[in-house]
């Protein structure tokens, strides 16, 4: 039997195209505009389709690469967003495309994977970041588990002491917490020069 190596989302990738709506997108852009220059490179880890994240980051005029282990979600987001460079790999396995970035974001992709994986993807992003470059990505405060309505599979926050913990770990230092219009909760963090 084959890995299923993007934990569910492959077989739901047409519902979930479906069904994404735009929250986040403007908090994610606003974050990209307040923090980075235009043009700069940011790496979208768990880019699904492109839609809204991606794309939103690509219409203000930074220079985006996606990252997704979901191949028909990679497909999607070469429709959406040709000429956009995007790997169709898990995040955890991924070489980020072998350069750095100034900003990177994972928006619904953190928690959706267990703590070993979550520790190891946020040293990758760490290592791809350039100094001095910012990191934003979604997770509850709170530490919590849940079930994810579209895959059935366990959900894991692990809070935000534990975030700005491995965070800290990994050369990062989370500069504060932002909140979009649905309640999400975001942690932006940036690089040790």
């Amino acid at each position: 039997m084959a890995t299923d190596h993007s934990q569910g989302w492959e077989v739901v990738a047409d519902r979930f195209i479906e069904i994404r709506s735009e929250i986040g997108a403007e908090l994610v852009r606003s974050w990209a505009q307040e923090c980075l220059v235009p043009s700069s490179p940011i790496v979208d880890v768990g880019c699904g389709s492109g839609v809204p994240i991606a794309k939103a980051l690509s219409d203000e005029g930074f220079v985006v690469f996606g990252i997704d282990a979901s191949c028909s979600l990679v497909k999607a987001f070469r429709g959406n967003l040709p000429g956009v460079s995007v790997a169709c790999e898990p995040a955890q396995e991924s070489a980020f495309f072998g350069r750095t970035f100034k900003g990177a974001v994972s928006i619904g992709l953190i928690f959706l994977l267990g703590a070993d994986d979550q520790n190891t993807v946020l040293g990758k992003v760490a290592s791809a970041l350039e100094p001095g470059g910012r990191f934003l990505f979604s997770a509850p405060q709170q530490a919590c588990e849940w079930h994810d309505t579209l895959t059935g599979r366990t959900s894991l926050s692990l809070g935000a002491d534990a975030y700005a913990s491995r965070l800290n770990r990994s050369g990062l230092v989370l500069v504060r917490c932002l909140t979009d219009d649905a309640g999400n909760n975001y942690y932006d963090a940036v690089k040790r020069q």
